[in-house]
């Protein structure tokens, strides 16, 4: 099972042109629906002036949530397509509008499908695209006489710690990637006095 999926670290741009229409193409990195709404509502007010502004996205990286937006384009030539490309490039996390400026002669329906994946095709070759591990996050609760124990072994796993909290009793949070989750686990399990809770 593979523990690893294909984002974007940053925004980028693209472009196509056909008949005098021009289609901007903009990806975004999202993780969430309220990031997507305000990428949107932002590109609405720069181009205010622009006919459609469709888009589709990608988020999550074990269950994959989507959504096509046609914005007012004949259905399924606008947001499918930029999904279809989504798909193709195996990206999630990730939001691609496309803002059309209508160039004043019809397209039909397979040119509007072709401007909208060309368009989005070019954002996502201008993109730095990543690919990243899946993570499990773990909480430790022990006692101060653990606290050596418990570091060498997190440094032999060669873990991630993210937080700590070594005030009353010792807390701790670290990161590894779901392939070595369980063994991460069962190691923490088998030391007397520490509790391991899985965070997500």
């Amino acid at each position: 099972m593979s523990d690893e999926y294909r984002t974007i670290e940053k925004e980028a741009t693209g472009y196509f042109k056909d008949k005098g229409s021009k289609f901007f193409a903009f990806a975004f990195p999202v993780t969430d629906e309220e990031q997507v709404k305000e990428h949107i509502q932002q590109l609405k007010k720069e181009h205010h002036s622009a006919r459609h502004h469709c888009y589709a996205w990608r988020i999550g990286t074990e269950e994959i949530a989507t959504r096509a937006n046609d914005d007012g384009e004949p259905s399924s030539t606008a947001g499918k397509p930029i999904l279809g490309q989504l798909t193709s490039y195996d990206v999630t996390n990730i939001l691609v509008v496309v803002v059309r400026y209508f160039g004043g002669t019809l397209l039909g329906v397979s040119g509007l499908i072709n401007a909208y994946k060309s368009a989005t095709m070019d954002v996502l070759n201008n993109s730095e695209i990543l690919t990243k591990r899946i993570e499990n996050s773990f909480e430790l609760s022990f006692e101060y006489p653990l606290l050596n124990t418990v570091m060498q072994t997190i440094k032999q796993a060669e873990l991630e710690i993210v937080n700590t909290d070594f005030r009353e009793s010792c807390k701790l949070i670290f990161k590894v990637r779901k392939a070595d989750a369980q063994k991460a686990r069962q190691t923490f399990e088998s030391i007397y006095g520490v509790e391991i809770k899985t965070l997500n």
